[in-house]
């Protein structure tokens, strides 16, 4: 979707916007994607229907304006801001983070995002556009998709411990290029994220119990409670800590 943005003929902000204007109800019609433009100090320019819903607001001219800091709750918020701003700052863009956002009435959903620093015809960082894409079903009429079953319910139930790709490749009878395409087409996702979402999968599940973090790391398949700590908070946006307290006060 982002590819739809123009990159070397952009002008200014103001421009993009009402060139995006008459598409707005199609971004709108998209229930399982999040979409957004920013400007520079990362406040939202242009947002759908979705975000706003998911964000508990009626009408999306509510969040024009603010920053995802100002509109989603405080253990997540700074978060967003924080990863805007190193994409606005460094000009870059972020491709394929396997998220699991927190949604109002304490729903939870694991996403795609996307984000893309837009810049104008001098090369001038004038703000960016996201997306965040709800991971889908798997397509289980692919040919392979009964191999690529066997690697998943693997993983599942192998996450406990360290997974190597050569066991992957082995077990489906496929190169690694093989099983990376598969994976993408099949469940959106390559195997090492695969990995990481049955991971912390059983991890949100394992915090809402009296375990000790370390223990939940241990059991999780990570042998290094920081190493664990650093990628919940990235899968997440919060700490285990964090998300635990929010389990037990919703």
């Amino acid at each position: 979707m982002l590819d739809l943005l123009p990159r070397s003929t952009l002008t200014d902000l103001p421009t993009l916007l009402a060139s995006l204007a008459a598409i707005a109800p199609l971004l709108d019609a998209m229930p399982g994607v999040v979409f957004f433009i920013k400007d520079p100090q990362a406040r939202y320019m242009m947002v759908n229907q979705t975000l706003a819903r998911r964000c508990g607001f009626k009408n999306k001219q509510e969040l024009l304006g603010r920053t995802a800091e100002d509109v989603f709750p405080s253990r997540l918020g700074p978060q967003y801001t924080a990863q805007d701003l190193q994409v606005l700052h460094a000009g870059s863009h972020l491709e394929n983070q396997l998220e699991l956002h927190l949604y109002p009435e304490h729903l939870t959903g694991w996403c795609l995002t996307h984000k893309l620093a837009l810049r104008n015809v001098t090369g001038e960082v004038i703000g960016m556009a996201g997306v965040s894409c709800d991971l889908q079903a798997a397509h289980d009429t692919h040919p392979a998709y009964q191999r690529l079953a066997v690697v998943d319910d693997y993983i599942r139930q192998h996450h406990t411990r360290p997974i190597s790709l050569a066991e992957l490749t082995e077990l489906a009878g496929l190169s690694v290029a093989q099983l990376e395409r598969l994976c993408k087409r099949i469940f959106q996702l390559t195997p090492r994220q695969m990995i990481h979402k049955a991971r912390l999968g059983s991890a949100t599940q394992l915090l809402q119990s009296d375990l000790p973090i370390t223990e939940i790391a241990l059991r999780c398949g990570y042998t290094d409670h920081s190493a664990f700590s650093r990628q919940f908070k990235a899968l997440t946006g919060l700490s285990p800590s964090q998300y635990r307290d929010a389990q037990r006060y919703r």
